[in-house]
């Protein structure tokens, strides 16, 4: 969700809309190759289940940079979606979802970092960034890595 991040991938990136998805349940259990957990929006039947983020547009040459990056065959697939966004338009979108799952996974805190950097950038609900706030995580080991990522805010 952090306008930063997504265009640092893709450039061309802009954000469409703050959305909902129904009948999906925000988890970071998407197995990783760095050994944290990713997010996922994981399908489920309960009604009362939703996941809010945000819609991005992006020039069609970039999406296989997109594919890539996100690691599109490698843990996660695509599919398309129906959202509605916060002025009741319903929307078709297509999203990332994770086919490699383990609970027992914990996203790195920068990794947390983006996605509540990108909560509170785009104006999502306080009680839903309430929620990714109270997801734990771990240090990466890799100071590195948690170096590079934290510094595209700078």
């Amino acid at each position: 969700m952090s306008i930063t991040r997504i265009q640092d991938r893709v450039p061309s990136a802009r954000p469409v809309a703050v959305a909902t998805l129904p009948k999906h349940r925000l988890k970071f259990h998407k197995v990783s190759n760095d050994g944290s957990g990713k997010c996922d929006a994981q399908a489920t039947e309960d009604t009362n289940d939703y996941v809010i983020g945000v819609l991005f547009e992006i020039s069609d040459n970039e999406k296989p940079a997109l594919d890539n990056k996100e690691g599109l065959g490698v843990g996660y697939d695509e599919k398309e979606v129906e959202v509605v966004t916060t002025d009741g338009r319903t929307m078709k979108s297509v999203m990332y979802f994770a086919t490699s799952i383990d609970p027992s996974r914990r996203p790195y805190t920068w990794y947390k970092n983006h996605v509540l950097k990108g909560a509170k950038e785009n104006g999502l609900p306080e009680e839903y960034i309430s929620k990714i706030e109270a997801v734990i995580a771990d240090d990466d080991p890799d100071r590195a890595r948690n170096e590079r990522e934290s510094s595209i805010y700078r």
